[in-house]
C-alpha cells in the first residue's frame, strides 16, 4: 500500500570533537575522537532518545572512532550492540583532509566552491556530493530492505545524513551544503515503497 511504511531510521549525528569545534575537514576513522561537549552532547541526545520513547530494532554506526563513540552510549542506552557499516564514512576529502573550511574558502576560494556548487565534478582527489549522495543513498537502500517492518538507528557523520536526505526527498545535490546538521543532533525519516517522508531533522535536546 502506498502509506505502508518500510522502515524508520532515526539518524543521530555523533558528538563534538576538536575538529568540528574548528570547523576543520577530517576523513579519518581513528582520529579525532569525541571531546568533553561531545560526549555532553550524546549525553543529552541519548536522555530524549529515552524521555521519547524511541524504539528501535538494531543499532548502526560509521566505523570512524567518533560516531562508534557514540554508538556505544545509545546502545548502552537500550542495552544493545550496535553493527559497524564501513560503507557509512565521512565524504573523502583527500589532499584537502585536515584543513578548516575557513583556511580552504582563503586558500582555494574557487576550488572549494566548485565542490559544492558543481555537485558531478570533483576537485582533486576530494569525492564529489554526487558521488556522496549516491553512496549513501545505497547504504540506506539496502539496510532499508534488510529491515522492512522496524525501527532502527544509524549513528553518522553531518555530511552524511545531509546525503540521506538529499536522497529521500530528491533533493539536487548541489543543495547539500545548505541542509544543516549539528553535532549530537537526531533526525527522523520514514521510508515507503516508492517514498520517503522527513519527520524531523537536526533536532538537538535543549
Amino acid at each position: 500500500m502506498y502509506f505502508q511504511r518500510k522502515c524508520k531510521i532515526t539518524f543521530v549525528c555523533h558528538g563534538a570533537t576538536i575538529y568540528s569545534e574548528e570547523g576543520r575537514l577530517s576523513d579519518a576513522l581513528n582520529y579525532p575522537p569525541l571531546s568533553e561537549s561531545g560526549v555532553e552532547e550524546m549525553e543529552a541526545l541519548a536522555g530524549y532518545l529515552k524521555a521519547r520513547g524511541v524504539k528501535n530494532d538494531v543499532i548502526y554506526t560509521s566505523p570512524s572512532i567518533r560516531t562508534v563513540q557514540s554508538a556505544m552510549m545509545i546502545a548502552k542506552l537500550f542495552k544493545k550492540d550496535y553493527v559497524i557499516v564501513d560503507d557509512l564514512t565521512l565524504r573523502k576529502y583527500g589532499n584537502w583532509n585536515g584543513q578548516t573550511i575557513g583556511g580552504l574558502l582563503n586558500k582555494y576560494p574557487e576550488g572549494f566552491n566548485h565542490l559544492l556548487l558543481k555537485p558531478d565534478k570533483s576537485m582533486g582527489d576530494a569525492e564529489s556530493s554526487k558521488e556522496l549522495v549516491s553512496r549513501v543513498k545505497k547504504v540506506i537502500e539496502r539496510l532499508v530492505e534488510e529491515n522492512i517492518g522496524n525501527r532502527i538507528i544509524i549513528v553518522t557523520h553531518p555530511e552524511v545524513i545531509q546525503a540521506a536526505i538529499c536522497a529521500a526527498l530528491d533533493i539536487p545535490e548541489d543543495k547539500l551544503g545548505k541542509i544543516f546538521i549539528r553535532t549530537g543532533s537526531a533526525t527522523q525519516i520514514s521510508y515507503f515503497e516508492n517514498w520517503a517522508s522527513l519527520v524531523y531533522s537536526d533536532y538537538t535536546p535543549i
